[in-house]
């Protein structure tokens, strides 16, 4: 089953190395499987050359964010396999699903999309002001008066958390936690034991995703109540900081990778 995995090796992330992740994955793949490497600008004009395409990295799909859509279209059109499947309903599908499950009672962030509905938040002294579309933290401010286009930006508020943590499964199996014990320092990440009650709070998103295959990050934070609550659900594309694991969690996650990959492809 030849891939077509989508990267650019050159994208410039704080905090992390997009391209060493890259190299790392695609050295390990290319025992199971025929392998290409392509920039994100040439994944539609190659797309007939492959029974599946690997996407990763949320930057560079947010910096050709025209090409991908445009890849996206032509990929639904002609049926090509494209891991993750097209039908994730987080980060794959915008931002808004964080208003949508703050609206259901889903243990999130409080989040809304129009400034007229600030009542429905609980008070702040600050807001988390940042674009619906966006990865990064491009755009985000924080402000005492949220004053933006109703329904382009998110608003939340701004939570005193202890840490980050993020949960990382392969199809719906969980692999491996990694934490941020300093908020501040987002990417400076350590190995994180999960409680049971830990990894029912991350399931609840990967079950509500409802994805039969693929590599998802459910990111949260400790909220000053002592609960987790969900930050955000990486489904398209998301890093997966394996330089921090020991080697044998490397290997088991190459592994359920790899088994992934091939029950995609007989699908």
């Amino acid at each position: 089953m030849p891939l077509l995995y989508v990267t650019d090796l050159a994208y410039p992330a704080r905090g992390r190395r997009y391209g060493d992740e890259d190299v790392f994955l695609t050295a390990r793949l290319r025992e199971h499987f025929p392998l290409a490497l392509c920039h994100p600008l040439d994944a539609e004009a190659l797309l007939p050359a492959f029974d599946t395409v690997v996407v990763r990295n949320s930057g560079p799909v947010l910096h050709h964010q025209k090409a991908y859509d445009s890849f996206r279209a032509a990929a639904l059109a002609a049926g090509t396999r494209v891991y993750n499947p097209l039908t994730g309903r987080g980060d794959m599908a915008g931002k808004q699903y964080l208003v949508d499950l703050t609206a259901s009672g889903h243990p999130v962030i409080p989040t809304i999309d129009d400034p007229a509905h600030l009542s429905l938040l609980p008070a702040s002294p600050t807001y988390a002001v940042k674009p619906k579309q966006g990865a990064d933290s491009i755009g985000l401010t924080f402000t005492p008066h949220p004053d933006c286009a109703p329904g382009e930006f998110l608003i939340q508020p701004r939570i005193d958390f202890a840490y980050e943590v993020s949960f990382y499964f392969v199809d719906d199996t969980f692999q491996y936690a990694l934490y941020a014990p300093d908020p501040a320092r987002r990417w400076e990440l350590v190995p994180y034991d999960p409680t049971p009650a830990d990894l029912s709070f991350a399931r609840t998103f990967i079950d509500w995703n409802t994805l039969t295959h693929g590599i998802q990050r459910v990111d949260a934070c400790r909220a000053p109540s002592g609960d987790l609550l969900l930050v955000e659900l990486e489904d398209l594309n998301p890093y997966l900081s394996l330089d921090l694991l020991p080697p044998e969690v490397q290997n088991s996650f190459v592994t359920s990778l790899v088994a992934s990959l091939h029950s995609f492809g007989a699908s």
